[in-house]
């Protein structure tokens, strides 16, 4: 997933913070590593031998943001969404997966970042 191949209606938040999907979330769910995030969708890694993963399934994924909040340094929100793989990269035993969100973030995270910064400098 590079920026030369796609086209990008914002930035992404690199983040690296645990993930866990599943096609039910109720049900069986699987660990993963979130690589980047907009309000559209995340990239995620996760050991190819979970379960299988193609293009096109629609997954549940759970996964925390930062707060960015100057008095709770460590503070996260905790967020569920249902999204579409648009990708799935194989590399030595770990899938790189692309989601795109059924229903986008209420926040742009790269966007909010910035604003933290900008307000801590």
């Amino acid at each position: 997933m590079n920026r030369g191949s796609e086209s990008r209606c914002e930035d992404r938040l690199v983040y690296r913070w645990p993930v866990w999907f599943g096609q039910d979330i109720t049900q069986a769910v699987f660990p993963g590593l979130m690589v980047d995030i907009s309000s559209g969708g995340m990239a995620f890694t996760c050991n190819a031998g979970l379960c299988p993963l193609e293009e096109g399934q629609t997954i549940t994924v759970r996964f925390s943001l930062p707060r960015f909040d100057r008095n709770e340094p460590t503070a996260t929100v905790g967020l569920t969404r249902t999204g579409s793989i648009r990708s799935v990269v194989a590399n030595a035993g770990v899938f790189k997966i692309g989601i795109e969100f059924d229903t986008p973030l209420s926040l742009k995270p790269a966007e909010q970042a910035a604003l933290a910064c900008f307000r801590n400098a």
